[in-house]
C-alpha cells in the first residue's frame, strides 16, 4: 500500500514529514522538507499527535509478534518521536522476519499495510471491518 485513506500524497512523503517532527523540525522546515504546504504538513502532524500513544503500543505489539527476540527502540524524547521509532522497529523486524533487506521495506508502507491505509485517519481507533486483522486495534 502506497497511499493512505482520504490523502493524496505518498506515505513515504508523509512519513518523511513525520521522521523530520520527530527529530524536531517544526511545521515550517518540514513542510519545506517535504515539498508540501505547511496547511497540509501541519494537519498530518496534527493527526498523527493525536493518535501518537495508541499507534507506538500498536507497533509495539507488531515488533513483539513478528520478531522472536525483538529489541524494543529506546525512548526517543517525546510521545510524537516515540510513536515514530516503533514504526521504524516494527518495519525492520517485518524486513527481518521475511529476509529482506531494510532497505526494501519502507517503514511507513508497513505502516499503511498495518492500519489498512488508516494511519492518519479519523476512524483509526474503531474496531476495523476485517474481523480477522492480524493485529490489535489501537486504543
Amino acid at each position: 500500500m502506497n497511499v493512505l485513506v482520504r490523502r493524496a500524497d505518498a506515505v513515504e512523503v508523509i512519513g518523511a514529514g513525520l521522521v523530520a517532527r520527530a527529530a524536531g523540525a517544526g511545521s515550517r522546515r518540514v513542510a519545506g522538507l517535504v515539498g508540501r504546504a505547511r496547511s497540509t504538513v501541519r494537519g498530518w502532524l496534527a493527526r498523527f499527535s493525536g493518535r501518537a500513544e495508541p499507534l507506538r503500543r500498536l507497533f509495539t505489539q507488531v515488533l513483539v509478534d513478528v520478531d522472536a527476540d525483538p529489541v524494543p527502540p529506546a525512548a526517543a524524547g517525546s510521545v510524537f518521536a516515540d510513536a515514530v521509532a516503533a514504526i521504524v522497529s516494527a518495519a525492520a523486524a517485518v524486513s527481518h522476519r521475511w529476509g529482506l533487506s531494510v532497505f526494501m521495506v519502507s517503514p511507513w508502507r508497513v505502516a499503511a499495510a498495518v492500519t489498512g491505509g488508516r494511519l492518519l485517519s479519523p476512524d483509526l481507533l474503531k474496531a476495523p471491518i476485517n474481523t480477522s486483522a492480524p493485529w490489535p486495534v489501537p486504543r
